[in-house]
């Protein structure tokens, strides 16, 4: 006797009307009796690609391999178009690309889009954060937003704060029509939702509401929907190594840590509520290679006497709010309030309070509508593992290094980061400032600039450092390089 098919669908059905312990234990005693009847012979271990039912233990490994090798989603372009991408750029460039070699003009296109060689496969098919569809496509996944490099290599779980979408998704409409190429999700969307309006952004909290719009709380496919109210916001994608610290997600703590709310991002109706049933076991794979990801370490010297009394410091004045770290580490996960907190308010108040009783109450979070913490009034404190190569800092990426996050007042109003490099001395991006942004500029290379007074990307607040001397900001500033 054999679990399949419609056995283990059936089975499946009733589990997911139970508390995600509840339907654990549930499918665990369900399968353990069939297996005592069939006189141990062993059940079916897969279905479909989605991993064994009985006790599924998540692999991160397993986790890897699929975000990397299959496509939840359709291709955004193809290699053909890829290629063709530098005749939609400025005139400059464009003549610079057409007299390089195929190599340089895909080093030249990496660049300007600040994508990434895969370590999997240096130097030829998608970029780290697509994955191949078998057919010369190119389909986006969570790397892309959240595999980055610090100092020029490439590092797992670190946001891109190179990621030009937008600049990319321009050129590879304008691309598509040159070529007469069928448009495709991504180059409609960017018609009427901006994708990040400042290289290495993202205003992904919003194409979560635009997709969950369409959806009912069982994510069945609604064929008539209200448009939601969306207030566009850029943010800064945070790191995944400091996940496994974390009980709740996102920069308010908005849900329980679960590998629903990760499945978000491929609500696209062609995946319809079946489909992404089917695709559980997967995404609790990837939040297992999420979770065993370690924050690098700081790679030049660290004066460790400095370092120590930094230790102390922080303890005494920021392990509040961000916990402690070496032998006995904790992590407080404190929703600091708006109004302590100071720093820009629009990420907090673009998720409405009907959007958020309704993600609440939907399948994305597991029907858990008695977590109490489900409107919050103030940003998640994050774990601070790795805080030396997670520049851009706050959770809209408005301040460079943490140097400025410990002097307000010194805080740049437009900054312009360099490709790869890193201010040893101020932790954080290499980069040149001024008052405004240049005249005149095309919209790729105005995204290269971090304007500080445009909506939703103020870096005020956190003026907290403001108790601390000089003296001690600086040990302290040697001590985060050790986290």
């Amino acid at each position: 006797m054999r679990l399949c098919n419609w056995n283990r669908h059936k089975i499946l059905a009733i589990a997911e009307t139970m508390p995600f312990k509840l339907n654990q234990l549930f499918i665990y005693v369900v399968v353990w009796g069939i297996s005592l009847v069939s006189g141990g012979v062993p059940l079916c271990a897969q279905d479909s690609g989605t991993g064994p039912v009985a006790a599924f233990t998540p692999s991160a490994a397993r986790g890897y391999q699929l975000l990397t090798t299959k496509p939840y989603l359709p291709p955004d372009f193809d290699q053909q178009v890829f290629d063709e991408l530098w005749k939609s750029w400025p005139k400059d460039l464009r003549n610079q690309a057409r007299d390089a070699t195929p190599a340089v003009r895909r080093q030249l296109a990496f660049t300007r889009y600040g994508l990434i060689e895969s370590p999997d496969h240096p130097g030829e098919g998608p970029a780290w954060g697509y994955t191949p569809d078998g057919q010369g496509g190119w389909v986006m996944n969570c790397l892309s937003c959240h595999g980055g490099q610090v100092n020029g290599k490439a590092t797992f779980g670190l946001p891109n704060s190179n990621f030009g979408l937008e600049t990319l998704v321009e050129d590879v409409r304008a691309t598509k029509i040159r070529l007469g190429k069928k448009l495709t999700h991504m180059d409609m969307a960017q018609l009427g939702m901006p994708l990040g309006s400042t290289n290495g952004t993202t205003n992904s909290v919003i194409f979560g509401v635009a997709l969950e719009a369409k959806r009912d709380a069982d994510m069945r496919v609604l064929k008539k929907f209200a448009i939601p109210v969306m207030q566009h916001h850029d943010l800064d994608a945070p790191p995944f190594w400091n996940v496994k610290k974390k009980s709740r997600l996102y920069y308010d703590g908005l849900v329980k840590k679960h590998h629903r709310p990760l499945i978000q991002f491929v609500l696209l109706p062609r995946n319809d509520e079946k489909i992404l049933a089917g695709w559980e076991n997967d995404f609790r794979d990837i939040l297992a290679w999420i979770e065993s990801l370690e924050a690098p370490k700081y790679p030049w010297t660290i004066d460790t006497a400095l370092a120590d009394t930094g230790r102390t410091v922080f303890n005494q004045h920021c392990s509040k709010c961000h916990g402690t770290y070496g032998e006995r580490e904790s992590y407080p996960e404190k929703i600091v309030s708006l109004d302590i907190l100071g720093t820009d308010p629009v990420r907090l108040q673009a998720l409405k309070p009907d959007y958020r009783e309704r993600f609440q109450h939907s399948w994305l979070s597991n029907y858990n509508t008695a977590d109490p913490v489900w409107l919050p009034n103030g940003y998640l404190a994050p774990p601070l593992h790795g805080i030396w190569a997670s520049a851009p800092y706050l959770h809209n990426g408005s301040v460079p290094t943490l140097w400025h996050l410990m002097h307000a007042d010194a805080r740049p109003k437009v900054w312009k980061r360099t490709p790869t490099g890193y201010d040893q001395q101020r932790l954080g991006l290499e980069i040149s400032t001024s008052d405004t942004v240049p005249e005149g500029l095309l919209s790729g290379d105005r995204r290269q600039y971090f304007d500080t007074s445009k909506a939703s990307k103020s870096a005020a607040g956190h003026r907290f450092p403001e108790a601390l001397s000089e003296d001690e900001k600086r040990a302290v500033l040697e001590y985060l390089k050790s986290l």
